[in-house]
């Protein structure tokens, strides 16, 4: 019997450490916080949305600490990464770049995944914002820190969550991305109309010239309708270089400094 208590005992006080470890706060606010180290690295997780549980991964810096908080990125995969793994957006753009150099992105990265029926718009871009959120009471989150980043099928997500959320991100880098429906074509009234928005924020856009997937001129008038606008944005294209510009970019040590130099001035919190 009284070895049982200590088992209970022992018990009790493992599910509070996991529950306190899990809370989200600053570690001012944690008891245990300096016996308790966080789990880096690549991390599955899942999320419950309209009905449905769906996987995710998180990136957290091996350096991670609780007691300051750190910089956070939405990042939104292409349309060959959607599925049902959790994993398979972590294989390609952001999470590649971070494999082969993880200390150029001291940061959170949350990457949700798109399921194979579906695209970054409307319930979608719900589910990634859903998926940042959760992040934020997992983990330590400058909310003035805050970037938002996708390539091709989510390149064209980035560009749509940015005009929907001008307040909410402190820097946006849209890679190879259209703005609209179809990826041949932008939809010149709704692009009118995000450009108003995407001008209040910096952006530091990418394609290559010789893009089979997504034509170089669906980023070029993207880029002319923020300017007219009157946004500041950055367009760097490549010259003959393809579809899979997000390498060249993602290896850009300028567009991580650039980035993380960025910071939001409003307090409105990142919510759709």
């Amino acid at each position: 019997m009284r070895r049982m208590f200590w088992m209970g005992i022992a018990m009790a006080l493992c599910l509070l450490t996991l529950h306190l470890a899990g809370s989200g706060e600053p570690a001012d606010a944690r008891a245990d916080e300096s016996t308790a180290k966080p789990a880096t690295g690549f991390l599955y997780k899942t999320i419950d949305f309209g009905g449905k549980t769906y996987p995710f991964s998180v990136f957290v810096p091996p350096d991670y600490t609780p007691e300051r908080a750190w910089p956070a990125i939405l990042s939104l995969h292409g349309m060959g990464e959607r599925g049902s793994d959790g994993f398979f957006q972590t294989d390609i753009g952001i999470g590649r770049a971070i494999r082969r150099n993880y200390r150029r992105c001291p940061a959170i990265v949350v990457m949700p995944q798109c399921p194979v029926d579906q695209t970054w718009d409307g319930a979608m871009l719900d589910l990634a914002i859903k998926c940042l959120e959760a992040s934020s009471h997992e983990y330590y989150l400058d909310p003035q820190r805050v970037y938002l980043t996708g390539l091709s099928m989510g390149g064209a997500g980035s560009w749509r969550l940015a005009a929907r959320m001008p307040n909410a991100f402190a820097a946006v880098v849209p890679i190879c991305g259209f703005y609209g429906s179809y990826k041949d074509r932008n939809e010149p009234e709704a692009l009118a109309a995000a450009a108003e928005q995407l001008a209040r924020m910096p952006i530091w856009t990418f394609h290559g010239s010789a893009d089979p997937a997504v034509p170089v001129e669906r980023t070029r008038e993207i880029v002319k309708a923020v300017r007219a606008a009157g946004g500041q944005i950055k367009y760097k294209e490549f010259p003959e270089v393809g579809h899979n510009v997000w390498d060249r970019a993602y290896d850009n040590p300028d567009m991580w400094r650039w980035m993380f130099s960025q910071r939001r001035e409003t307090g409105t919190p990142a919510t759709p």
